[in-house]
């Protein structure tokens, strides 16, 4: 069930409204969504004001730049993010998953390098897991990493991450070892992106923001850039899914497009309307319920890839629903002045496939939920 938040809570989320809804803040994420064709934003102003204010990692320690709050209070900073249109990629990727990772994970002298900087909006991360013919299938990744002294030399091509253009750093897995379970012998690897040996080149796609492919050319990296132990990265990566996958940022941004959609839709559609905002609602307990499993330090990855499911195919269909219900002038983005609800509709619509593939396609979600939690074969 969703967590009954506290006063202080409460207070934290109308500090945080106040922030968004600030003048230069909407110029800034309208400014975000209409810069050219082929470009896109990277960390933000936002992000930083966020970050000196220790709230844009505020469940990390206050010595690495976050307030030593709990997984509530990020939880609320991402929903209400979201619900304003601030651009997210970059916050989700550098912090809710490799910042996490590393917070986790990672050495003291890992943490003291990298977790201040992400926490100040002042660098930024992404994942490098998926790979061309394989996906996000870690057990059948071909990158390798080859011991050169103390330390490995990295050669393999990454492909469908986001942002890697914007990033200092890469959270990779490469395998060091094989044997007969596939899932052992990959390790993770911290590893610096704007350096000779990364290639990085755009993999276009109908989206506003696009995927990288990333080509590592022998790349060096030591043993402090491990995270983790060695051919142990599986587990590493395993441990910080129920993270990645409460449904938070899906549900979120089904009810920012829903929001839009009440003020805009024409008449007779109440009943519809009705039927959207009841699987919203629902999808926001899901998502929550995972919340509360992490605040109480019971993470369920059954219920998370249900929210994961959820949550991705809610926003997909109010999505889709906006377009039936407002014809084509829902297709119209932010760059065009007759644009309604800021194109909010058409950035939807172009992003939702992608929802239901991220973090695990809904077909691997209920796989999972299927042989994990029902016990049908697999």
């Amino acid at each position: 069930m969703m967590p009954v938040p506290t006063p202080e809570q409460e207070s934290f989320r109308a500090d945080v409204c106040r922030l968004l809804c600030e003048d230069e803040v909407r110029e800034e994420v309208a400014q975000s969504r209409r810069v050219p064709y082929g470009e896109e934003t990277g960390v933000c102003e936002v992000h930083r004001r966020l970050g000196k204010l220790g709230w844009l990692a505020i469940n990390w320690p206050e010595r690495y730049g976050g307030s030593g709050a709990t997984i509530v209070e990020k939880a609320i900073l991402t929903e209400e993010m979201i619900r304003h249109g601030v651009p997210d990629n970059v916050h989700q990727l550098g912090i809710d998953i490799v910042g996490s990772a590393i917070n986790l994970f990672g050495t003291a002298e890992q943490k003291e390098r990298f977790l201040p900087g992400l926490a100040r909006g002042e660098t930024t991360a992404n994942v490098l897991f998926s790979e061309p013919g394989v996906g996000s299938d870690l057990a059948s990744l071909t990158t390798r990493a080859e011991p050169d002294g103390d330390g490995w030399r990295l050669s393999g091509k990454k492909i469908y991450n986001m942002k890697a253009q914007h990033s200092d750093f890469g959270l990779c897995a490469a395998r060091t070892s094989t044997g007969p379970v596939n899932y052992f012998g990959i390790t993770l690897f911290l590893v610096p992106l704007q350096s000779m040996g990364v290639v990085i080149e755009p993999l276009w796609n109908m989206s506003e923001e696009r995927f990288d492919c990333v080509t590592l050319d022998g790349i060096r990296v030591g043993r402090e850039d491990v995270l983790g132990d060695v051919d142990d990265g599986w587990q590493v990566a395993n441990s910080v899914l129920p993270l990645e996958r409460t449904g938070l940022d899906h549900s979120a941004k089904a009810e920012r497009i829903l929001a839009a959609l009440q003020e805009h839709a024409p008449e007779g559609s109440e009943q519809r309307l009705a039927q959207l905002e009841a699987r919203v609602r629902a999808a926001r307990l899901l998502a929550w319920r995972c919340i509360a499993n992490l605040h109480e330090g019971k993470p369920d990855e059954v219920q998370s890839a249900t929210a994961k499911w959820y949550t991705s195919e809610t926003a997909k269909e109010v999505s889709l629903a906006a377009v039936e219900l407002l014809g084509p002038q829902a297709l119209v983005d932010a760059r065009d002045s007759s644009a309604i609800a800021e194109g909010v509709f058409d950035s939807a619509l172009r992003e939702a496939p992608g929802l239901t593939l991220a973090q695990g396609s809904s077909e691997i979600m209920l796989f999972f939920v299927a042989t994990s939690k029902l016990g049908l074969p697999s």
